[in-house]
């Protein structure tokens, strides 16, 4: 293995989502502020609930069963369509070419993030037990946010092991699918046959394209948007639509890297030599005639080429996703109103039950799980890792922000009433709270069980 986690495929997305973090944090600070001070908290409520419509006609695209988005539906249900469909892309290149691509890879973080889904579960349902309206929220604390928990691990730069860095984010990456698993199983309402045929339409559609070597990405993104409108309006949640779009789209080449990288050097080599010409004149722009033009043309196309539609949008999608949706998200939905809410809501309810669930079902699930298979032999210890350094990162993976945000909405909807109005700001607070402490504590017991020198 590398000694840099640069080499790896996975450090790309640590690098992206450390600053991302910074972000984040500042998006939920700002909607704490507005949504409790008295000059705004109306405003900010109020903002979420104005309608949103691109109508054609009588025919408006953001709505839903008839009637138009609000502000936040917009924000739920269409934007966190790309965040899914980033994170769909994510874990579809892991899959095939990164750490998830081989079983001896993949088995740990795996198993890990099973663990660390199962157990705070289990933790909720042992807190909210025999309340089915708290129940619906048991999914809450079983995400780990991946912006978050890196961004935490990088403040310890290189003394972290390569090994652990890669444990995270793959375990992170895993955690996300069974979230979205969880999502689109128990968080679809009644289904619209009509639709829903036609969702099944548009991804023969785009499987056909992915079998008959298309490439343009135009196709996939447009076809897409069709998925997401009538997965949206099928009775499964909208969001699901991103990722099943993201494993339709192709991650190989037509005719592989090396036909057009020939290409591009027979092309280049047209045109005249200016090594041997003087600094003036290296300078100086050539005059292009159409030919040149024409040939500069088929360079271009060529390096369009050689980046597949799979890792081609997923970059194009990580600024607009990590440093505009998912801030927007945030300050969209972490807005807590204190004012019906004390310190003592954090010890019973929705609110306990999230807390303990990221707190300690997340660490004891993720490090039981990932302790049992590695003592049965079925696998290995991260690389330069021990039992104390890798109990620290477990502690990290309670630091669950978007996704169990995300899931904390559609447990507890508006048209519930006011009781499930009252427990998804609980749940709120108990992702914060549970968060927070998950970082807390994690960034005391790295500090402690880290070596104090680089370990890279």
């Amino acid at each position: 293995m590398a000694s840099n986690i640069s080499n790896t495929s996975l450090g790309g997305l640590i690098r992206r989502y450390v600053s991302a973090s910074v972000l984040l944090i500042a998006a939920t600070v700002l909607a704490l502020l507005f949504a409790n001070l008295p000059d705004t908290r109306e405003g900010y409520a109020s903002l979420w609930q104005q309608p949103v419509s691109l109508s054609i006609g009588r025919f408006n695209v953001f709505s839903h069963g008839g009637h138009a988005m609000s502000l936040m539906d917009f924000i739920n249900d269409f934007l966190m369509f790309y965040f899914f469909l980033s994170v769909g892309l994510e874990i579809k290149r892991e899959v095939l070419c990164g750490e998830l691509s081989t079983r001896q890879k993949a088995l740990l973080p795996v198993i890990g993030a099973c663990g660390g889904m199962l157990v705070p579960v289990i933790v909720f349902f042992c807190v909210c037990l025999g309340h089915p309206l708290m129940e619906r929220g048991c999914a809450i604390p079983m995400a780990t946010d991946i912006a978050f928990s890196l961004g935490v691990l990088s403040l310890f730069s290189k003394r972290v092991p390569v090994g652990l860095k890669i444990f995270l984010a793959a375990l992170a990456v895993a955690d996300d699918l069974g979230g979205i698993i969880v999502i689109a199983l128990f968080y679809s309402q009644g289904l619209a046959w009509p639709y829903l045929l036609g969702a099944v339409a548009v991804v023969a559609a785009l499987l056909i394209g992915n079998f008959k070597e298309v490439r343009a990405k135009g196709f996939y993104v447009s076809l897409g948007l069709v998925l997401w409108f009538m997965v949206l309006n099928s009775g499964i949640h909208a969001t699901i639509a991103g990722v099943v779009m993201a494993f339709c789209i192709p991650a190989n080449l037509g005719k592989g890297t090396r036909y057009y990288l020939q290409r591009i050097r027979r092309i280049t080599g047209l045109y005249p030599d200016i090594a041997n010409e003087d600094a003036e004149d290296q300078r100086r722009a050539m005059v292009l005639d159409k030919g040149d033009i024409q040939m500069l043309r088929r360079i271009e196309k060529a390096s369009d080429y050689l980046i597949s539609p799979l890792q081609d949008i997923e970059d194009q999608l990580a600024v607009p996703v990590n440093y505009i949706i998912i801030p927007l998200f945030a300050f969209a939905n972490a807005g807590v109103d204190f004012s019906g809410l004390s310190f003592l809501d954090l010890f019973h309810g929705v609110a306990l039950g999230v807390f303990l669930g990221l707190l300690i079902g997340k660490f004891t699930g993720v490090l039981s799980f990932s302790w049992l298979s590695i003592k049965l032999g079925i696998c290995q210890m991260p690389e330069g890792a021990n039992w104390h350094s890798l109990a620290s990162v477990c502690m990290l993976c309670g630091i669950g922000f978007t996704v169990s945000m995300f899931i904390a909405a559609l447990s507890y909807p508006a048209h519930l009433g006011t009781d499930a109005a009252m427990m998804l700001n609980e749940a709120k607070l108990g992702i914060l709270c549970g968060t927070l402490a998950s970082a807390l504590v994690g960034s005391l017991m790295l500090n402690k069980t880290l070596p104090k020198t680089n370990a890279e």
